[in-house]
């Protein structure tokens, strides 16, 4: 450049550079990798809810908001006089069935007793032995044990409460078995946008600046019914860090590549400095497939993103596209790259 300033100064013509010092970027015609920022909470996929299977008093409250629980772990139990009596009752009933079947098979065999009446004495101590499994069954259930490792998000009752069957007691999940998930919402064109299997970067606000990386490992078939969006899931690579608690609130950057589906069947995103006499959907660059010349291109320009300009038409042939020293060149230049 001094020396081209020199020359002007001496002879008063402009000055033709042999050679131009050029930037380039190289071309990739998979698609445009673009980052997709999104947000939304944190959840372990596994909440629930967790009731008695019958209703009555509650006798003991054994943990509390946040504490950490073992799968079988006993939370709760419901005072169990009446339910005991149940059992009792429906053991009684079937002791009775079985003196009786027995008494009808003596006589049946003694021909006093007809076939019927042992087969109905046989029924009789059926369904009381079917009776007595339904009043064990619903005594076993007569208390509330964790389903898995987790912790418990939240404890709805008290003790000395009365509480009907399918009432929720506790709410939690399986955060200590490592299953965190950031659920994020979708607009249409982002849900079509993103595919199982994209990296993502997460962070949160008590995070460092870097994040965690994640991978999307699931996406909605239909729209969440209490938002209208459509959601995708993110599972933290390798686990994440301390801190991070059930509904808190994320975001993640996702790496996506948006295809073009025109005659090219590709999308090119370059910088803004590298577009020259741009006019509504047209424009020109400069391409660089020898690493010594430039040729202009005439580029069809598909849309803006916030620092990059999205070219579906143009650059088929291309190897790599000048982003720097452009005002200096015409077709057919002699250039050198500038690693």
């Amino acid at each position: 450049m001094l020396g081209a300033c020199k020359q002007k100064e001496t002879t008063g013509h402009k000055p033709i550079a042999d050679v131009i010092p050029v930037r380039v970027m190289q071309l990739q015609q998979n698609g445009v990798s673009h980052i997709m920022n999104v947000s939304g909470a944190f959840t372990t996929d596994d909440e629930v809810f967790l009731s008695f299977k019958t209703g009555g008093l509650i006798d003991r409250i054994l943990v509390k908001d946040g504490d950490a629980v073992r799968a079988g772990q006993l939370m709760a139990t419901l005072k169990l006089t009446e339910i005991d009596a149940q059992v009792q009752q429906a053991t009684l009933g079937y002791e009775k069935a079985q003196r009786d079947y027995a008494r009808a098979d003596r006589l049946y065999a003694d021909s006093v007793a007809t076939l019927e009446q042992l087969q109905n004495a046989k029924t009789a101590m059926d369904v009381a032995a079917q009776q007595l499994e339904a009043a064990k069954f619903n005594r076993s259930y007569s208390e509330i044990r964790a389903p898995k490792d987790g912790y418990v998000l939240h404890k709805m009752v008290n003790e000395g409460q009365l509480v009907g069957p399918g009432v929720p007691v506790f709410q939690t999940n399986g955060a200590r078995s490592g299953n965190w998930l950031l659920r994020v919402g979708l607009s249409d064109r982002q849900w079509a946008a993103i595919k199982e299997g994209d990296k993502a970067v997460i962070t949160t606000d008590n995070s460092d600046k870097t994040g965690f990386s994640g991978t999307v490992v699931r996406r909605s078939q239909g729209t969440d019914p209490a938002t209208g969006s459509l959601t995708a899931d993110i599972k933290p690579d390798g686990g994440v860090p301390a801190g991070i608690a059930s509904g808190m609130f994320g975001k993640a950057a996702i790496a996506v590549t948006i295809p073009h589906q025109g005659n090219s069947g590709s999308l090119w995103s370059v910088p803004y400095d590298a577009l020259l006499d741009a006019d509504g959907s047209t424009g020109y660059v400069f391409v660089v497939n020898d690493n010594n010349t430039v040729t202009k291109m005439k580029i069809t320009i598909q849309g803006m993103e916030k620092n990059n300009v999205l070219v579906s038409d143009g650059l088929q042939t291309a190897k790599a596209i000048v982003i720097s020293g452009s005002a200096y060149l015409t077709d057919s230049s002699k250039i050198s790259i500038i690693q």
